[in-house]
């Protein structure tokens, strides 16, 4: 029963913070369409070429939210933050659009 919840909460988490972005940035779903970042297994983002400083900024905002996020849920529901990650990073894998990046085991791909 944990699990359901547990993935519901990861669920709205994901959705908030896809429409949440810096003012005047680029928008986390824009991003993900120009192929700037995509969704690592662990739970958050990451930035297929870091070497872009929108999709750094983009990345370091969106992750820093996720975190707090997570952490929040491992507390109410007295599970592990590494738990919480994970099915996080499954979740947000799964839910990425054809044609956006995801991280596998031999770097960024399409999926």
């Amino acid at each position: 029963m944990w699990r359901t919840y547990l993935t519901a909460a990861v669920g709205v988490v994901l959705l908030l913070l896809a429409v949440l972005s810096p003012a005047g940035a680029i928008s986390l779903e824009e991003a993900k369409a120009k192929g700037l970042v995509g969704e690592k297994p662990n739970g958050y983002l990451g930035a297929v070429n870091p070497a872009n400083p929108e999709a750094a900024a983009l990345t370091n905002d969106v992750n820093q939210k996720r975190r707090q996020a997570y952490e929040d849920i491992a507390k109410r529901n007295r599970t592990s933050l590494d738990a919480v990650e994970a099915l996080a990073g499954e979740k947000a894998i799964q839910n990425t659009r054809p044609g956006n990046y995801v991280e596998g085991p031999g770097g960024w791909m399409k999926k």
